[in-house]
């Protein structure tokens, strides 16, 4: 047995010599550059889709720099390019969270930032890299593939291919969920994403629901202020942490982190769409929905610099082109909600889509066992468009 053990790593050793993996520090700049890019690679070179949405350079470079992202300051991390013929071909991060551990009460690590063309022996490579440096950090499973937590980009797309993702979801190559089933990781959770036309009038059943629950239970429904943004998001971060504590891979967020996340995402915001729910001047519930921008950020193809922050403003703010948006957060204290505030939250949402003349709408991420809030949406008129997986793995 030991023989033939030893035999198979020879195998897989000589089968992954043609790939160089290059380990990637995040204090050498140069080198976090090169694994920014690789999904260019992937996406336009090895398995092209005019689907894809190229992320902002700049963006990216601010994700990976722990000096600006305070998700840096709860986990360890490593990154590793892989490297073939000259080329930079692959990439996969490894991700120990301490605010996970301590949250869930288990040594939970992540597999993050895979991008990999579809070749299982390289995908394998990948995978077990990850998987052996948690183990060395005393970890004794993996999930994901996350962009670097469950906070942030999630999943990777099993279907809907022909379709452009909504802001700040996914695209991945088809070929993606055989390869990390190939590797021995399982399904964990699939993540749904929903569409719906804002044009179509709300079920007047639900209509009369949603006034007669606000009417009632004396709840307060206000535009969140963006001349007092950070204070507001802060109200909303109790709400966040509360709301989301039972959902299946859950990590709360601290202060820090969350105003970083919330300033990322207030200019893809239009005025009267973050909403906020309050009970006797205590904030409840709220809801933030973003402009679907990714059209424009197509044509920018990561660029912001020199040119294209004015192609950006043009587009945004002079021929508003975003014709749809994205319902991305939506949060319940728990000690109110099965009052019908998810649907007043939907309701005043889609009245705010309406105005503004949006011809379509996004909800979601939720998870494929939240049936409460998959059941509300679909009540809404919701359809369910696109699938994403997380997967899971024994170390």
């Amino acid at each position: 047995d030991a023989g033939a053990r030893r035999g198979v790593a020879r195998r897989r050793e000589r089968a992954n010599m043609s790939y160089e993996l290059i380990e990637v520090p995040l204090s050498d700049r140069a080198l976090v550059e090169r694994f920014i890019r690789v999904p260019w690679y992937i996406h336009r070179e090895h398995c092209p889709s005019e689907h894809w949405v190229p992320p902002l350079l700049m963006d990216r470079r601010d994700y990976l720099n722990p000096q600006k992202n305070p998700f840096f300051a709860h986990v360890q991390a490593a990154f590793w390019l892989a490297r073939k013929d000259g080329r930079d071909v692959a990439r996969v991060a490894a991700v120990r969270d301490e605010d996970y551990i301590k949250f869930h009460g288990e040594q939970t690590g992540y597999l993050g930032m895979f991008e990999c063309p579809d070749d299982p022996r390289l995908a394998q490579l990948l995978v077990d890299t990850a998987a052996n440096w948690l183990k060395g950090r005393g970890c004794v499973g993996m999930i994901g593939p996350f962009e670097l937590s469950i906070n942030y980009i999630s999943g990777v797309l099993i279907d809907a291919f022909d379709r452009d993702p909504g802001i700040n979801m996914p695209y991945s190559p088809p070929y993606y969920d055989r390869l990390l089933q190939g590797t021995g990781m399982t399904k964990a959770r699939d993540l749904f994403q929903w569409g719906l036309d804002p044009q179509k009038p709300v079920p007047e059943r639900i209509a009369r629901l949603a006034e007669k629950m606000k009417s009632r239970s004396g709840v307060t429904v206000r535009p969140m202020r963006f001349d007092d943004w950070d204070a507001e998001v802060l109200r909303t971060n109790e709400i966040y942490n509360d709301a989301w504590e039972k959902n299946w891979g859950f990590v709360p967020v601290g202060r820090e982190e969350y105003l970083h996340l919330a300033k990322d995402i207030k200019m893809v915001l239009e005025p009267g769409l973050p909403i906020i729910v309050e009970k006797d001047g205590e904030p409840v519930a709220f809801v933030i929905t973003m402009m679907d921008v990714n059209p424009v950020l197509k044509k920018l193809d990561g660029r912001l610099f020199p040119f294209g922050i004015l192609r950006l403003l043009w587009d945004l703010k002079v021929r508003k082109v975003v014709k749809g948006g994205r319902l991305i957060l939506l949060g319940i204290k728990a000690a109110y909600r099965g009052q019908g505030i998810d649907t007043l939250l939907f309701l005043e949402t889609h009245r705010a889509a309406q105005r503004l003349g949006w011809t379509s709408g996004q909800i979601g991420w939720t998870l494929e066992d939240n049936h409460r809030v998959n059941a509300a949406i679909g009540a809404m008129g919701g359809e369910k468009i696109a699938t994403y997986r997380v997967y899971q793995k024994p170390l």
